[in-house]
């Protein structure tokens, strides 16, 4: 293989090793699963969360303990993401979306970027700081209960989802339902 194609395929793994690292990140906080959040940072990350600066362990803590406190359910999505590489240090900007479904109404809207270091160390790459900048937030003043309890006029029952490693996205490999009106064969 060239040298030219060798490096360029060398940063694309890259790029795709920092990206999975944000997608675990979304999904473990989520899920609020813990060793999942924890294997996205290195032992001496500091996260810069606005209202919360402190290490990324402290940082869990802190996030699960105002989710359990004050969300039914959030999502955190990520979007643009861009990632200068520089040998063992990767600076990356990436777009997020929060959506909080909150126990008491207003529900929040949260949208920002992550502002990250990371940094390769035997041979993988995590954040190494992190500074989350919160660019606006809205109140969600939607009011109609559409979880899987109460179902919904247009979708009937919903799903369950649940914040732990029960979630139907852990169950490998996922078994869907019968479609409706199908029935079980003999």
């Amino acid at each position: 293989m060239d040298a030219t194609l060798e490096r360029k395929l060398c940063e694309l793994i890259d790029r795709q090793d920092i990206w999975s690292v944000l997608l675990r990140y979304g999904r473990g906080l989520d899920r609020l699963d813990r060793d999942l959040i924890r294997s996205c940072y290195h032992d001496n990350a500091v996260d810069d969360h606005h209202v919360f600066v402190g290490t990324s362990d402290a940082f869990i803590d802190w996030a699960f303990e105002n989710s359990r406190a004050f969300n039914m359910v959030h999502h955190h999505g990520v979007n643009n993401h861009t990632c200068e590489l520089d040998g063992d240090d990767a600076y990356a900007e990436t777009y997020y979306t929060y959506i909080g479904a909150n126990v008491q109404p207003p529900h929040l809207l949260s949208i920002g970027r992550y502002i990250d270091h990371f940094q390769r160390r035997d041979g993988v790459w995590k954040i190494a700081n992190r500074v989350c900048v919160i660019e606006k937030t809205f109140d969600l003043t939607e009011t109609t209960d559409r979880s899987a309890e109460s179902g919904n006029l247009r979708y009937g029952p919903l799903r369950p989802a649940t914040r732990d490693r029960s979630d139907l996205s852990y169950q490998q490999p996922v078994v869907p339902r019968r479609p409706l009106g199908e029935q079980p064969s003999a």
